[in-house]
């Protein structure tokens, strides 16, 4: 991929062009990533307060009980956000789905024990032990670059 800057003093607002041979989910990524306008912060609800969390802090993301709730080291957030759009909003090199109602955060796994028939176990930071349901296995195993057999 090529990236070109040209200013100019003329020009009243940004302007992006892709030139490219065909539209791919490359281009189209791009175009979505430019065209996002969503807010990327993840916010957290517990008692009657509302708090900012630092991506980088939540261990994991899981929906139970029609609620979805953001897990860090010391405390459990209520978010008001559906797991789809948790996933949009986070770093997703960092966070991984593992199951319908859980995604983690790579960066706070301890290990992935694959001695389970069918599934992984997955030891967190935190000392939770979560699974990944047999649907995403061929994807972790993909993240992990260990195959997808």
């Amino acid at each position: 991929m090529k990236i070109s800057v040209k200013l100019d003093d003329n020009q009243k607002e940004i302007e992006v062009l892709i030139k490219t041979a065909v539209m791919d989910d490359c281009v189209n990524a791009i175009i979505k990533k430019l065209s996002d306008e969503k807010p990327k912060i993840i916010v957290g609800f517990i008692d009657d307060k509302v708090k900012i969390l630092d991506e980088n802090n939540i261990i994991r993301v899981s929906s139970a009980n029609k609620r979805v709730y953001a897990i860090t080291k010391d405390i459990e957030y209520i978010l008001k956000i559906p797991l789809y759009e948790v996933i949009e909003r986070v770093n997703q090199n960092h966070f991984v789905r593992i199951s319908n109602t859980e995604i983690v955060n790579l960066k706070q796994v301890v290990e992935f024990d694959l001695s389970f028939t069918g599934t992984i176990c997955i030891k967190l930071l935190n000392g939770d032990i979560s699974y990944v349901s047999r649907r995403y296995v061929t994807n972790i195993k993909q993240t992990l670059g260990i195959g997808g057999k």
